[in-house]
């Protein structure tokens, strides 16, 4: 089939973005040699083929091992099943499944109308983010995780309830950030959801436990409350609450009163902005500000732990499409999301512009927090139909024309919502009940605590401008 011209200019400027994507990728922040990926599959290479445990287990020549909990090495045990190469490989493969789930929950109803010109460009913008890069880079499972999260958001939206919490629980027991969502589904007043999900998380600590007694025996008895183990707080890339104390502290240890107090005040935020998005039926909003609270309030937020932030930055690019100054807000974001501008301050984060530098994407993600605009209980609805038995039924013939307002529910987008290319996410369902429901032992020696080497580390000690 012969392309119209129109066809042909976009071919030819996807085929520019891509090429511009590739080599900002490939020179401006350096690749980061799949470190973690290598962590995970020499720590459980070290468990089944030499008989050690997995935290004992040090990536050669540097001070780093397996910090998460027992159960992800569970999961990770096909790994010992291949050698590194062919590991990178299932790792950029399960990240690119999870990335292509992300974007169906959090665009796909505009990627569709824009065809594959909408999704080329998206996929160029999203490879640019540098939590993305960073997570592709480093062989993370950070996506996989959002991944995990937004599916029991999409089963709660389109009415298979029967499984949800399965994934919130199962990302929990993998990693211990992904359980402040279980307190969403309480918020949301679905307690058969938050069962499930503890539940799930409980027995997959159980059976890590039964598959490695001692090391599990180890991990919540000691490294759990070792931050050390993961790294330095004053790191600068730490981006969370903790991290801007220490940083200010830095030589000194960072009050732990005033982070109770900061960790308090986001919370109080996160539960009253929660709340009201809930309330509107915006469960995409409310999942959005779970997980910049989880980026804020964890000791420890590297920035390839950011892509919490993408559920945010969809609802703000989806009504920046209709509210011209939002996108201007959006593209804002973006760019510095892309910057790596924090690395500036890599040597020295001291005086009012390292406080400010080394500390812009917690801005970022505190202003996000604050100001994302949920609530639109129009406008966010779900891109899903839901299935016909959680429906109302149509009225028969003899039913009366008129319906009291309060009792209407719409279960599809407005056609002028959707022309307008609004940001779609997952809907509640509140005809049940009235209830509301979501969808979806190594201490650092180097100073570089996220890599090993040089090519390995976040970056060089000459940060990039």
């Amino acid at each position: 089939m012969r392309l119209t011209g129109t066809d042909r200019g976009r071919l030819l400027f996807v085929l520019a973005l891509a090429t511009a994507v590739a080599v900002f990728t490939a020179t401006v922040p350096l690749l980061r040699d799949w470190f973690d990926l290598r962590v995970y599959h020499g720590a459980v290479d070290a468990w089944i083929h030499h008989g050690g445990s997995v935290y004992d287990y040090r990536v050669p020549g540097t001070e780093y091992g397996f910090t998460y909990p027992p159960f992800a090495a569970v999961i990770m045990l096909p790994m010992a099943l291949f050698g590194l190469h062919a590991a990178i490989a299932v790792g950029l493969l399960l990240n690119l499944a999870a990335t292509a789930f992300v974007l169906h929950v959090l665009a796909g109803e505009r990627l569709r109308r824009h065809g594959w010109f909408g999704l080329a460009v998206t996929v160029c913008l999203l490879a640019l983010l540098e939590p993305v890069r960073d997570t592709f880079s480093f062989g993370q499972v950070n996506l996989v995780l959002l991944a995990l999260v937004l599916r029991d958001a999409w089963l709660l939206s389109t009415g298979r309830a029967r499984w949800a919490g399965v994934g919130i629980g199962l990302a929990a027991a993998i990693k211990l950030t992904p359980a402040i969502f279980i307190v969403l589904l309480l918020l949301a007043r679905r307690p058969r959801a938050a069962g499930t999900a503890v539940g799930v998380a409980a027995t997959a600590t159980a059976l890590a436990a039964w598959v490695m007694p001692d090391a599990s025996r180890f991990y919540w008895t000691e490294a759990v409350w070792d931050t050390t183990r993961i790294g330095r707080l004053d790191y600068v890339s730490n981006q969370s609450l903790q991290g801007v104390l220490a940083r200010l502290a830095d030589p000194a240890e960072p009050s732990r009163a005033a982070w109770a107090l900061a960790a308090l005040a986001v919370l109080g935020v996160w539960v009253w902005r929660a709340r009201r998005a809930l309330a509107a039926d915006d469960v995409l909003g409310a999942f959005a500000l779970t997980g910049l609270a989880a980026c804020l309030l964890s000791p420890i937020t590297w920035v390839h732990h950011l892509v919490w932030l993408l559920p945010s930055l969809a609802i703000l690019f989806g009504e920046g499409l209709r509210r011209r100054r939002l996108l201007w807000i959006a593209g804002c974001l973006y760019a510095l999301l892309c910057s790596s501008v924090v690395w500036l301050w890599f040597d020295d984060a001291s005086g009012i512009d390292g406080f400010v530098g080394s500390n812009t994407y917690v801005w970022i993600t505190l202003g996000l927090l604050l100001g994302l605009p949920v609530g639109q209980a129009r406008v966010n609805r779900p891109p899903w139909r839901r299935r016909t038995s959680d429906t109302a039924p149509a009225p028969s013939p003899a039913a009366p024309a008129r319906v009291p307002a309060s009792a209407s529910q719409p279960t599809e987008p407005s056609s002028a919502a959707m022309a307008a290319g609004t940001a779609v996410g997952p809907a509640v369902d509140t005809r049940r009940g009235g209830r509301s429901e979501p969808t979806g032992s190594t201490r650092p020696a180097a100073p570089k605590p996220q890599s090993s080497s040089e090519r390995a580390s976040s970056y060089t000690a000459k940060p990039p401008a």
